[in-house]
């Protein structure tokens, strides 16, 4: 899917591309993606690069469900500490 396209994007700006140019960047990864049925995650370096030589090998962490879940550490987000904390703060309510 194209859950992480968000990640991309973030990935870009963190590369210093101001956000109008990352989200362009996004859109052309996302429309190569479509054309060829696979997930962000799945396109190559090559075809990435092609859209911006600022894309590097460590994209791939950041297009991982796993690593989409990791960036959101913030109080309510997705990464496995936080989603701990939350369920901790319901039980507490619950008690």
């Amino acid at each position: 899917g194209y859950a992480t396209a968000t990640d991309l994007a973030d990935y870009m700006v963190k590369k210093g591309l101001p956000f109008r140019d990352a989200h362009e960047v996004v859109a052309h990864a996302v429309k190569a993606a479509i054309a060829k049925g696979v997930d962000l995650s799945e396109l190559s370096l090559d075809v990435l690069q092609g859209f911006n030589p600022k894309i590097e090998q460590d994209v791939y962490e950041d297009l991982s469900l796993r690593g989409s879940m990791n960036a959101r550490n913030t109080l309510g987000g997705t990464a496995p500490a936080q989603v701990r904390a939350q369920i901790a703060r319901h039980l507490a309510r619950l008690a």
